[in-house]
């Protein structure tokens, strides 16, 4: 019994998926080590919690920022607590924080915690209008019952509703 086919068509094309296989392996694996660094997971905090998230790896944290919680310090520092529905996470923060960024509001940080588990944020993103919430954050706090987004008016540029063909239009 010879390992290769009779057919010299199908022994051709087994020698280039033999020669290509590895160099596209090898590509991939390449690709995914040179992007090790760049990848940033998104965890709310009940998530982080259940995930274990090692200190000192890059993510992003989103949630409401908890009534009460936010602390200015001196030096520009600012300590805040970012929750969702189940756990809090406690934040620290060293610069100026966006003009939107508010208690009882959406916000992404992003950084990484430390090995007390605070979470030292190097860049804090706020949502810029009132409807707008970073899409896996919708997501997240849908699925935990916190979503506080839904029967928001249409979006403040005026576009017009999708009707289904045969319905009416309407102005908003």
């Amino acid at each position: 019994m010879a390992l290769l086919p009779r057919s010299k068509t199908a022994r051709r094309r087994l020698m280039v998926v033999a020669a290509v296989a590895p160099v596209l392996a090898l590509a991939v694996g390449l690709t995914l080590y040179g992007l090790r660094g760049s990848i940033s997971y998104f965890y709310t905090p009940a998530q982080a919690v259940q995930a274990h998230v090692p200190a000192g790896r890059s993510i992003q944290l989103g949630g409401l920022v908890a009534v009460g919680s936010v602390v200015k310090r001196g030096g520009g520092e600012v300590d805040f607590t970012v929750a969702d529905k189940t756990s809090t996470s406690k934040v620290v923060y060293r610069g100026d924080l966006p003009d939107l960024f508010r208690e009882g509001q959406g916000v992404v940080a992003i950084g990484a915690f430390n090995d007390t588990g605070v979470f030292e944020a190097k860049q804090v993103l706020a949502k810029h209008d009132e409807k707008y919430m970073p899409p896996e954050l919708a997501r997240q706090l849908k699925k935990q019952g916190e979503w506080r987004g839904d029967g928001a008016a249409s979006p403040s540029y005026g576009a017009p509703a999708y009707n289904a063909p045969g319905q009416e239009t309407t102005s908003r």
